[in-house]
């Protein structure tokens, strides 16, 4: 068994895990965080997608004992003084669910795309950059919405920071 210790949602936490263990695993067995979802197993879908010190990663395919030291955000770290986050507030006016599973990934992927490519995002942009991510109830539609009006929203309030 190996320690690992990480910030996951402003906490710190640690743990004794096999060193094989995945960290959507140790986030979900050890720390009982639902909310990030195994999928596929295979990096493919999107499901178990966190931040790992401020990077969406596909936490299925990656060891917790690779990110020691590392501050992890999972769905669950999103929501502050118990009101959503925009891009998470974005997905439920906009319906950009159907059955929900791949939802939190959608969403902290949707985080990191505006983190990274800005709050004004047109839809091939948004539709090019979800690729890593698969919906198998919907045909994306409400989903691109939800992420450009999220990123709109996620501008602002950036904007009203300054």
């Amino acid at each position: 068994m190996t320690k690992v210790s990480l910030t996951v949602n402003g906490k710190a936490v640690s743990g004794d895990v096999d060193p094989r263990t995945l960290l959507v695993h140790f986030i979900r067995d050890n720390l009982r965080l639902t909310g990030t979802h195994v999928g596929c197993d295979t990096s493919q879908c999107g499901a178990c997608v966190v931040h790992i010190d401020g990077q969406a990663v596909k936490s299925c395919t990656t060891l917790a004992v690779s990110v020691d030291g590392s501050s992890v955000t999972t769905i669950e770290g999103l929501a502050q003084g118990g009101k959503l986050h925009p891009m998470q507030e974005a997905f439920r006016e906009n319906h950009g669910l159907q059955c929900g599973f791949c939802t939190p990934g959608m969403i902290m992927s949707a985080v990191d795309i505006v983190n990274r490519k800005g709050s004004n995002l047109d839809e091939a942009t948004i539709r090019h950059e979800l690729e890593g991510n698969i919906c198998r109830c919907t045909g994306y539609h409400n989903i691109v919405k939800a992420i450009a009006d999220g990123a709109a929203a996620m501008g602002g309030q950036k904007a009203a920071a300054e």
